[in-house]
């Protein structure tokens, strides 16, 4: 199943995401709410929303998970776990690369 992001409502302090799925000709409209604070209590940008909907919804819809679903804590930590691994491997590989010129025969 494919989801495309259609846009998003909010009433006061919640994010609905909106998604639809098409097969065969029949259209299935998803929402994936977001209590805003969560972005700010993990100092996660709005425009991470729509991809950390996307794959909450994705999730559920694997696990057959039914309504509602929403953005979790554990989803916010699950994001900033990963951003942290990528820079990690960023910095580790600039630095095996520095070491790596620091560490060749001199002329």
């Amino acid at each position: 199943m494919q989801l495309r992001y259609i846009g998003f409502d909010q009433a006061k302090n919640i994010r609905e995401y909106r998604f639809e799925s098409v097969a065969e000709g029949v259209t299935q409209h998803f929402l994936v709410s977001a209590d805003l604070a969560l972005f700010a209590q993990y100092h996660v940008g709005l425009q991470e929303g729509p991809a950390l909907c996307l794959k909450r919804l994705s999730a559920d819809l694997d696990t057959l998970q039914q309504l509602p679903h929403e953005l979790t804590s554990d989803d916010f930590t699950a994001l900033i776990s990963a951003q942290a691994a990528a820079a990690e491997r960023r910095t580790s590989g600039k630095w095996r690369n520095r070491r790596n010129i620091d560490q060749r025969p001199r002329e």
